[in-house]
Order: structure tokens, then sequence, then C-alpha cells
């Protein structure tokens, strides 16, 4: 019988939320309505997961993430300490999207670095590697190695 997952008394989640077996939740997470997590993940500490987002099995997301709506992470997915996602690609104060928010994959294996962003409507492909600080403004192929602001393609890698 595979193991309950774990949830820090600190974490707060939402009703109509999933959380497979085996995942492990840490302290002041907070999981939002409609979210779904695959089985054995680990959230680190301060880690958001939006409304509706859906995150599959072995996924690793550090401290200080927040995955906002309109983004889907596959499993086997590594995102470094506060890295950053955007849901949406003119934001503006005085005119809520409510639910409009474009669409950004993050592929199986691929591994995020500390402090990237990654702009919305974008892809990252399976087991690419986006380095630390980078700034994805387009897709990312699979297997391939980004870095710099904007990011650029620097080499590949294998899974």
């Amino acid at each position: 019988m595979p193991d309950a997952p774990y949830i820090h008394e600190s974490s707060y989640i939402d009703d109509n939320v999933v959380i497979g077996a085996g995942t492990k939740v840490w302290h002041f997470c907070h999981i939002q309505e409609g979210a779904s997590l695959g089985e054995n993940c680990s959230l680190g500490q301060n880690v958001n997961i939006g409304p509706n987002v859906k995150i599959g099995n072995g996924v690793r997301i550090q401290n200080n993430v927040s995955v906002y709506e309109g983004v889907e992470i596959e499993d086997n997915v590594f995102l470094g300490p506060s890295c950053v996602f955007t849901n949406v690609l003119m934001p503006r104060a005085d005119r809520p999207v409510h639910g409009r928010y474009e669409r950004t994959l993050v592929r199986e294996g691929a591994s995020l670095g500390a402090n990237c962003t990654i702009v919305c409507g974008h892809t990252i492909g399976r087991h690419a590697l986006v380095g630390a600080g980078a700034v994805v403004t387009k897709d990312v192929p699979d297997y391939a190695i980004v870095a710099g602001v904007p990011a650029r393609i620097i080499g590949k890698v294998k899974e």
C-alpha cells in the first residue's frame, strides 16, 4: 500500500484538491482549489500551487515557487528555488483577466534552475535544462540547454 501524502501543519489545502500517494508538502505551502498533484512529489517551503494546476508524478518543487493557473507540469520535473512562472502576457491592475490565462507546459524530465523566469505561453521541452537566472521568452526544444537573458540554446543534454 503506498504512503499517504504528508502535509505539514502550517500548509493550507483548499477544497477539491488531489494529492497523490507519497507526496510531501512542507512548511507554509498553499494548494488552491482544483489543483492536482501526482504521486511522490515534494513541495518545499512557501510553495503556492494555483487553482486548477496539474502537476505530474515525481515532481520536485523547491522553496518559494508559485505555479499559477495555466501552467502544467509533467512527470519528473525539477523546479529550482524561486523560479518564476507568469500566466498573463500583458497584465494591468485596472483590467483583471479573470481566468484568461496563457498556457505554459513543462514537459517530462525538464529542470528549471534557481531564479529563472518562464514567460507564459511557452513549452519547455522534455529533459531540457533552463539555467539559473535565465528568462525564457520562447519555446525550449526537447533536450536543449538554455541560459541567459533572453534564454538562448547553449547546448544539448541527454536523459
